[in-house]
């Protein structure tokens, strides 16, 4: 009912009238409904809006350009400027991030050029950023050039050379797990994605070897660390007068530490009891200091002292979301968070426009874009999967603000700061597809996507004819596939937004029968505004045909 509910609410806000005002939103004017409430600047329905940001976004990155070293832009500086290169290197996350969107967005595209970013970032990363194999903390990444041009990463921007940052060493594991998966039996002849899981490996077993219980006060690793020494990194005071206000030993964004482990114990890769352990530590801890204190801690590398953030906050509400087995009581733990964030960090400067966008973090109190786009879609899968629709379009209209961040050339700012190639890009997109996966309404109406999966798509063809060179065909009616994808995974679930109802769904070139209701291996169909949701239920094979 609850799905129904929502459909009307998107129907509703497609069908109302437009009304342009006259305040200026960084590159558009807000354009709203009758009631005054925001709408996207690119069309009235948000799922043609929303695609539409997603493919700017994506080709801006893409179309970068080479920067004076030959390597595109984005591997040197974390901000992108129109009249000349930025001074500062990477940002620190900013691999990682363009990985994970990049991962939903193979998916939901099928664009190979998308998955092939993706090799060429951890290739270059893996070749030119790990720390040495003698080191007090060997083969984890460096979150920073410290020579912007020098193609090498090696420090951290703040504290400088030989320092690193523990909690982005895990996201990047994680991301290699993702790539692996992605890669494998492809069609590469050669195996480089043992390499991506052999890298993803050595991160774990460092990371695993320096957990401690941690307190109040140091989490279980520190946020900033001597690779080499193994020396703690001074944390320093925001006035900016350089002094020192004590050591960088506490950040709570380990969801993709955990995660990592997690993923290794399940593929029955590594030192399986070492990551067993670290993990119940790291969730433990989390479990008895931030849950609990909302002492969320720093994330970003240029902020020099204290700060609590809220993708620390929001990314572990999402973990706790998609490990609920994990969290007893997961839907007050996450919708403590959810408050958290909203009376802290909520900015109301565009309230009347029936949205609260939401600030970076308490150091820095400006409203993001990531940031926003994060809320809600985090809220969407919470309120997908308690059943609340109150706060649905509050969250609609939260997405609709950030697509103002915009242009129609595909960058992507903040409205009172520059654009950032972390905050813009990486962790921004994801959003929106991950917004779409908790409410396929969300989805264009007009065009077929796999919303989501709990395998790794490793191979989707968008194309209506089967590419004999990338799919053997082997019934003749897969000439006429919609959708053809292939899954790591030989078991699992897919959820798709189609334009009709397929007239068959074959798994592993074998027809799957439409469920009543779903119990067993099949597919179900749910008719919504425009054509429908396609759910498949796969529990003896990976090759997915969609016909019609």
């Amino acid at each position: 009912m609850r799905k129904i509910i929502f459909g009307l609410i998107i129907v509703l806000m497609v069908i109302s009238t437009s009304i342009f005002g006259q305040e200026q939103l960084i590159y558009h004017r807000i354009k709203t409904d009758k009631e005054g409430k925001i709408l996207p600047w690119f069309n009235n329905d948000p799922g043609i809006s929303y695609d539409h940001i997603v493919n700017l976004v994506w080709n801006f990155w893409d179309t970068m350009g080479k920067d004076m070293n030959g390597l595109p832009y984005y591997m040197n500086h974390q901000v992108w400027r129109p009249d000349f290169n930025d001074p500062r290197g990477l940002g620190g996350d900013q691999i990682q991030m363009a990985m994970s969107s990049w991962q939903l967005l193979y998916a939901y595209s099928g664009n190979e050029r998308v998955k092939e970013n993706m090799r060429f970032l951890a290739d270059y990363y893996l070749t030119n950023g790990l720390s040495p194999a003698h080191s007090k903390w060997p083969n984890i990444p460096y979150p920073y050039n410290t020579l912007v041009y020098s193609g090498k990463y090696d420090g951290d921007m703040v504290i400088g050379m030989g320092f690193t940052q523990p909690d982005k060493a895990g996201s990047f594991g994680l991301e290699l797990i993702k790539l692996f998966k992605m890669m494998s039996n492809e069609r590469y002849p050669h195996a480089t994605e043992k390499r991506y899981l052999q890298a993803a490996i050595e991160i774990a077993n460092t990371l695993a070897s320096h957990i401690k219980e941690g307190d109040a006060d140091h989490s279980p690793m520190p946020f900033k660390v001597n690779a080499t020494t193994g020396e703690v990194g001074k944390l320093k005071s925001n006035s900016g007068d350089k002094s020192e206000v004590g050591l960088s030993s506490y950040t709570s964004n380990w969801s993709g530490t955990v995660e990592l482990f997690l993923q290794l114990i399940s593929l029955n890769e590594g030192s399986i009891d070492d990551y067993r352990k670290s993990a119940d530590i790291m969730i433990s801890w989390m479990k008895t200091y931030p849950m609990k204190t909302n002492k969320w801690g720093p994330f970003f590398e240029d902020i020099p002292g204290w700060s609590d953030t809220q993708i620390n906050a929001m990314t572990w509400a999402r973990f706790i979301m998609t490990h609920r087995e994990l969290f007893p009581d997961w839907r007050s733990d996450v919708q403590s968070i959810i408050d958290w964030v909203n009376k802290i960090l909520g900015n109301n400067q565009w309230e009347k426009y029936g949205v609260t966008a939401i600030n970076e973090q308490t150091a820095y109190r400006t409203p993001g874009n990531s940031h926003t786009s994060r809320q809600a879609a985090d809220e969407l899968l919470f309120y997908s999967l308690t059943g609340d629709s109150n706060r649905i379009p509050h969250a609609v209209r939260q997405l609709n603000w950030a697509t103002y961040m915009v242009d129609s050339d595909g960058k992507n700012r903040y409205p009172r700061d520059e654009n950032w190639l972390t905050d813009g890009y990486g962790d921004y997109l994801r959003h929106y597809l991950r917004a779409m996966a908790a409410f396929p309404q969300l989805a264009p109406y007009n065009q077929n996507h796999i919303l989501s999966s709990t395998s790794i798509i490793q191979l989707a063809n968008y194309r209506g004819m089967i590419n004999k060179f990338l799919v053997p065909v082997v019934r003749k009616d897969t000439a006429r596939a919609v959708i053809y994808y292939r899954t790591y995974d030989s078991k699992g679930m897919e959820v798709l937004r189609l334009t009709k109802k397929p007239s068959a769904v074959l798994l592993d070139e074998i027809p799957l029968k439409d469920l009543k209701d779903q119990t067993g291996e099949g597919y179900t169909w749910q008719p919504i505004f425009m054509g429908g949701i396609l759910s498949i239920w796969r529990e003896h094979g990976n090759k997915v045909t969609v016909i019609n």
